[in-house]
Formats: structure tokens, C-alpha cells, sequence
């Protein structure tokens, strides 16, 4: 396996209607024909990465094409949004308009698994292999996918920094879940009068919120524009009120069904799932492939580690990938 480029690779970029929701999709690699059964240049593996919350695809721009790169660009490398979590271009709306009613509450934690498997369905032949790279909450809804979807062809699920139990009771999850669960319309006010502000400004804001960091990718301040949207902040905000109540139990049964197929990533310091909760699935499942962090990755690594996250997979999958 070659390392990840350096150089960035052509991204194509679609804004769908997916069970009736506005959707953002990135790709890297081969991304017509791969819902057709007929077509004989079907790759033989598709990279879906699931993102956690906020679910915006332009995130994890910097990591799919480094492992895109990092892949030798054999097989294409996806990142589907969470269902209202981007905002649509000019003449497309965050709900289709339509009389037909696709899902119920897509925009919940279980609309966002349903919108997941969903797209599967209608975008990816399903004799293709898929390696799923779930990062925060995207892990629990890898794990429901799995659960619900056992026809699907899930050669690896990659777990990063996995919020799959107790999030209320993590260290973070008890000082937002009374903001998320009780006060969150009190910040719609503020994100309507500053979504008004120049363009310039709002990156300036952004710029400024996250001036601690050594590095930061430059994707995720463009990306972070999306939250000066009140459609997008009150689909997100009420998703992570919803992970703070149904996100309780690790569904053990799951994981122990999966376990060959599952890598988790857990981090040392991070507050949504400590390292207790690392050291408790560890026990519980002590032939599993649980791994911690040794690099002092942050939860939100999509803001300055892509590349290396996306070196240290290419790695963990080698094996699997020489035997297809």
C-alpha cells in the first residue's frame, strides 16, 4: 500500500434527495453504473464512510481523498451525509417536495439508519463488497445497518471513536445532554441573526472558534459555514438530543455476531466515550480487534488528522484487501 497522496484527487459532488431529504454525497473514484447489475466495470469494493454528528460530508473531504490515495485509487471511497445535516445548493429544498411521505422522522437517529440502508439500495449493486469506516455516532448506526441489513456484503466495518453506549453518562454527554434535551430552541435565534453575516465573516467566526488548533484543515472551515444555517443546526441538534436518550446500551448480541468483521478505534482522552468504555468492551469481547489510540488522535479528527487516520487504515485492511 502506498502511503496517501499528498496531492489532492478530483472529487465528484452530488446533492440527492434520499428517503425525501436533502443530501450531500463525495466521492472519490468510479460513481455512475455502481446500481447496475449489468455493467461490467463494477469495482469490486466500495469505501462508504458513515460520519458522525454534525453529518456533513465536507468534513471528511481531506480523508477519503487520502484514502482514496492511500488504496493506490482501486476502489471508489464515498461519504453520504446525514439526512437535513447539509444545505442544499440554490432551487432544492431540505424536503422534497412530494405527496409521497418516504420516512418517518427521517431525521432522528433511526430516519438516519432507514436513510442509510436506503441509499445503499438505490445507488450500489449489491453484489459489490462494502467496507464500512464509521466515525462517532456513524458507528452506532454501522451497527444497526449491520443488525437490520444482514444480506448486506460487509467485508470490514471500521468503528473510529465509537459512540455506541452510555453517551448521556460520558463526561461530555452530561454537560450537553440538558442543552440538547431541554434548551437547544434557545440557539436557533442566534444561528438565524448570524446566518445573515457575510460569507467572509462567517469563515472569519469559524476561523476564530477554532484558533487553538496547530492545524486545521482548511475543508472543515468551509464546511463549518453549514452551521450558520437554522435548518441544518435544528436537524442536528435534535439527532444529538435523540443519541443522548436511545444511545444507552452496547448491543453486545451485534458485535458479538460481527465481531471478525469489526475494527474498533477507541481514543485516550476522549469525553464522549472514555477509555473506561474501551477497557469494558475490551474484557467483554477479548478476541475482538480493539484497539486505543497511541497518537493522541482528538474525537473530531476530521478537523486536523485525516491523513493519518486515513495511513492507519490503509494498513489495518491490508491483508483483507490482497485476498479478494
Amino acid at each position: 500500500m502506498k502511503s496517501a497522496s499528498e496531492e489532492p484527487v478530483p472529487l465528484h459532488e452530488e446533492f440527492i434527495y434520499c428517503c425525501g431529504a436533502a443530501t450531500h454525497v463525495l466521492k472519490c473514484g468510479p460513481w455512475k453504473d455502481l446500481s447496475k447489475d449489468e455493467s461490467k466495470n463494477l469495482p469490486r469494493l466500495l469505501f462508504m464512510i458513515i460520519p458522525g454528528n454534525p453529518g456533513l460530508a465536507g468534513y471528511y473531504r481531506t480523508f477519503i481523498q487520502a484514502l482514496y490515495c492511500g488504496l493506490n485509487q482501486q476502489y471508489p471511497v464515498w461519504v453520504v451525509s446525514h439526512a437535513g445535516h447539509c444545505k442544499p445548493p440554490r432551487g432544492m429544498e431540505m424536503i422534497e417536495d412530494t405527496d409521497i411521505k418516504e420516512l418517518e422522522d427521517v431525521f432522528g437517529l433511526n430516519g438516519q439508519v432507514e436513510h442509510k440502508l436506503n441509499f445503499l439500495k438505490k445507488n450500489v449493486s449489491k453484489d459489490i463488497k462494502l467496507v464500512l469506516i464509521a466515525h462517532s455516532i456513524g458507528c452506532y448506526i454501522t451497527l444497526e445497518m449491520m443488525k437490520r441489513a444482514s444480506e448486506l456484503q460487509v467485508l470490514r466495518s471500521v468503528l473510529l471513536f465509537p459512540t455506541i453506549e452510555r453517551m448521556a453518562q460520558s463526561p461530555q454527554g452530561k454537560l450537553m445532554t440538558p442543552l440538547l434535551c431541554k434548551l437547544r430552541y434557545a440557539l436557533y435565534m442566534p444561528v438565524y441573526l448570524l446566518s445573515f453575516l457575510p460569507e467572509g465573516v462567517k469563515a472569519s467566526l469559524v476561523r476564530f472558534a477554532l484558533r487553538g488548533m496547530k492545524t486545521c484543515d482548511e475543508s472543515s472551515i468551509t464546511t463549518s459555514i453549514n452551521l450558520f444555517s437554522v435548518d441544518c443546526i435544528a436537524n442536528i441538534l435534535y439527532m444529538a438530543s435523540q443519541e443522548m436518550m436511545k444511545v444507552v446500551e452496547r448491543d453486545s448480541t451485534t458485535i458479538k455476531q460481527n465481531l471478525k468483521k469489526l475494527i474498533f478505534y477507541y481514543g485516550t482522552g476522549d469525553s464522549w466515550c472514555p477509555q473506561q468504555y474501551y477497557d469494558e468492551i475490551k474484557m467483554d469481547f477479548p478476541d475482538g480487534d480493539i484497539r486505543l489510540c497511541e497518537k493522541g488522535l482528538r474525537h473530531a479528527f476530521v478537523l486536523d488528522a485525516s491523513k493519518e487516520m486515513a495511513a492507519m487504515i490503509t494498513d489495518w485492511l491490508q491483508d483483507d484487501l490482497t485476498k479478494l
